[in-house]
């Protein structure tokens, strides 16, 4: 019976694989929830992920009136856009990693703290038509 051991080690590798895939599935199921949420008086709202030193943080992000949002269900947060210094869009992280081949970022500064936002490729061009690149003190720069 030396194999009942082996059969429980087993077991419990893939209940602790099939616990993990189910959190990833209802975490994503529940931020569709949020877009679909925000769509309604939204000038903009796709899904993103924050970028928070190492870490990526899968949020929804979106721009309704004077505000930007940016929730998952375990974040709730927002700016008012006269609170954010500047808006620029890169092909890197502030730290200067790079990111994923056509994805782009959506940085903002707001005082003196930068928040990035990985930005999916078809979604970058709807955010600069919506929240154009600004510097501060007010003047506009082109998008690299």
């Amino acid at each position: 019976m030396p194999w009942v051991g082996t059969v429980t080690v087993v077991g419990l590798v893939v209940l602790a694989a099939l616990i993990v895939f189910f959190i990833r599935t209802r975490s994503q199921d529940l931020l569709a929830a949020i877009v679909a949420k925000r769509k309604a008086g939204s000038k903009v709202v796709c899904r993103a992920e924050y970028v928070e030193g190492i870490q990526k943080i899968p949020v929804a992000i979106s721009l309704a009136g004077e505000t930007f949002y940016y929730e998952n269900p375990d974040l709730q947060a927002s700016f008012d856009l006269p609170m954010i210094d500047e808006i620029e869009y890169d092909d890197e992280l502030s730290t200067g990693r790079p990111v994923e081949e056509g994805c782009r970022v959506l940085r903002l500064r707001s005082h003196g703290t930068t928040f990035d936002f990985i930005l999916e490729p078809g979604d970058c061009q709807q955010w600069m038509a919506a929240l154009p690149p600004r510097r501060l003190g007010g003047e506009v720069q082109q998008a690299v």
